[in-house]
């Protein structure tokens, strides 16, 4: 995996759970995002054809926004670098090489203090009850 060198790809958490995967863990140069030129071209694109365009005054106005871009570069537009499909007609012709390993690796987040307890089943009884 190659990243930048951000607090979020540098945490303990991350760098754990690169070694028990056995992941290798590259970040590019401070000062060098050309190192990493796919994800420099799609932020420049999501900046200028979305994010310079758009006021967001919500939360859920920015994720209902992100979302439907999301869906359209994803399912709707050719891209010349996957031979001009898009990446949903791309995906499903992917047949990746470590296909178990990353899949099911834990989470590296805690695990709960507590688990939610059930919903019961509402009945007219247990609800005159309960008052």
């Amino acid at each position: 995996i190659v990243s930048d060198n951000g607090s979020e790809f540098t945490s303990n958490a991350i760098l754990a759970w690169a070694d028990a995967a056995q992941v290798e863990w590259h970040y590019i140069a401070p000062g060098k995002p050309m190192q990493n030129a796919f994800i420099e071209s799609f932020n420049g694109r999501l900046r200028n054809e979305l994010l310079n365009e758009t006021l967001f005054s919500a939360l859920s106005q920015a994720r209902a926004t992100l979302s439907g871009w999301r869906s359209d570069y994803n399912a709707s537009r050719p891209h010349s670098a996957l031979g001009w499909q898009t990446p949903s007609a791309f995906a499903t012709t992917f047949h990746p090489r470590r296909d178990l390993p990353l899949r099911q690796v834990k989470s590296s987040t805690p695990d709960p203090a507590a688990h939610p307890a059930e919903k019961a089943k509402s009945t007219r009884q247990n609800e005159l009850t309960a008052g």
